[in-house]
């Protein structure tokens, strides 16, 4: 979370030092519409950059994804860059309507001005003569992203829907590529702020049109079919078992990938629960009805059916030089150890290592559990099961009691986010370097 946060941060103040050495004149404004011409220029800078970064994030790239630590720490920083993108666009807006309220009310009066200088250099003077139609395109485009963006961050909305609607954001921001092109101080073009914006809209109209045509993703796909399929009732979740078609590059314990069962559905991201073996091709997920598509996915899938697989993604990949790992899955989140644990049955993955995994639930199925326990006897794994109505919550302390030489360890959490942040706040408090402590933000949306 870290990184991610200084990214933000940093690249906000980047941008704002930079529009500052193109707008000195800022801190001299006279007058409250003198200083809107400012701040819309900068308002409308900020947010578009925070749009365009939101639209590159998520192409789904490689190296931003190593960069900041991981996809769920990618779509994470994709999420703020749209509330950012949001409420900088409403700040741009009320900067556009605001004075105009304020001369209604008495409150302010419009200054006196007279007839503009012409334009002498061609492209501006060509900029210029679309001002009117870049307003209008703006002003609707903005109404709509707002629509869209607040659509996107409320999750009562069914998945389905959200994803329908949020295709509809990659036109929008052309569109605003173009309000922002028309009507940005053309002085700042020939500027560094000038050029950062420019490489960030030529590169978020790329994520936008390849968005547009359904290619995100596209060179990390694999066919293939439904070859088992396991209900666990008690756990309301269902086992997903499907044989590749050759291609896949393979995986390591923790990762995930997108799974396209439904095509109207489109894609969703399931880690997976399977060690890869090159020879069999299959890969294995475990899902739980959490929402309107978990909830029906078991309804909808047939052994034999196609299916389409993208991936590898994540960077919960168990990788530090720890000798001690303590692993606590919460719920679903008990997938990524059990890839894990058949990784260091199958593979002899990380046999150098004592580990102790922890799982929480609050439901119980015993063909589920069985499973667990075989692939955490057959890994060597030292396995804790805690039955909410049995056992009560994991806290620290029992973590700490359990696993004597817990100083020496990583500790590695996927589960409900509050948990895992309780866990990290308890266990840094008493000297667990902050680190050696890995969360995976499973949630996409």
């Amino acid at each position: 979370m870290l990184r991610i946060t200084l990214v933000f941060w940093v690249g906000l103040l980047a941008l704002t030092a930079l529009w500052f050495a193109a707008a000195p004149g800022v801190l001299a404004a006279p007058g409250l519409f003198e200083l809107r011409a400012f701040m819309l220029q900068y308002s409308g800078l900020l947010a578009m950059a925070m749009m365009s970064a939101a639209m590159i994030l998520s192409l789904r790239l490689r190296w931003p994804e190593r960069w900041l630590d991981g996809m769920d720490r990618v779509y994470r920083l994709h999420k703020w860059l749209g509330i950012g993108g949001l409420v900088l666009s409403i700040v741009h807006w009320l900067w556009v309507e605001g004075p105009k309220w304020a001369v209604g009310w008495g409150l302010a009066t419009r200054p006196q001005r007279g007839p503009r200088p012409p334009i002498e250099d061609p492209v501006a003077a060509f900029l210029a003569g679309y001002r009117g139609a870049a307003e209008d395109v703006g002003e609707w485009a903005f109404y709509l992203a707002v629509v869209l963006i607040v659509v996107a961050l409320l999750r009562l909305v069914p998945y389905g829907v959200f994803r329908k609607l949020h295709r509809l954001l990659p036109p929008i921001y052309l569109a605003l590529v173009f309000h922002t092109i028309i009507l940005t101080d053309f002085s700042y073009w020939t500027q560094p702020v000038g050029v950062v914006l420019a490489l960030l809209l030529v590169a978020g109209s790329y994520g936008a049109v390849v968005s547009i045509l359904g290619r995100i993703g596209a060179g990390r796909r694999i066919a293939g079919k439904i070859t088992g399929l396991t209900p666990f009732p008690g756990v309301q979740s269902l086992e997903k078992l499907i044989t590749l078609e050759p291609g896949w590059p393979g995986h390591q314990p923790g990762q995930f990938a997108f799974v396209t069962s439904v095509p109207r559905e489109g894609a969703h991201p399931y880690t997976i629960a399977s060690a890869w073996n090159p020879d069999s091709r299959r890969i294995r997920f475990v899902t739980k009805a959490l929402g309107d598509h978990t909830s029906q996915v078991g309804q909808r899938l047939e052994v034999g059916q196609s299916v389409t697989v993208e991936g590898p993604y994540g960077c919960f990949t168990f990788q530090d030089d720890c000798p001690v790992q303590i692993w606590i899955g919460g719920g679903i989140g008990i997938t990524p150890f059990i890839g894990a644990m058949q990784a260091r049955a199958q593979q002899g993955w990380g046999r150098d290592k004592v580990i102790h995994l922890f799982h929480t639930t609050a439901e119980v199925d015993e063909n589920a559990l069985s499973r667990i326990r075989d692939d955490a006897a057959a890994a060597g794994v030292t396995l804790h099961l805690m039955i909410d109505s049995r056992d009560g919550r994991l806290t620290g302390d029992r973590i700490r009691a359990a696993v004597p030489d817990w100083r020496e360890a990583s500790l590695w959490f996927c589960g409900p986010e509050a948990f895992g942040q309780a866990i990290r706040k308890d266990m840094l408090a008493h000297g667990l370097r902050a680190k050696r402590f890995h969360q995976e933000l499973f949630r996409m949306r």
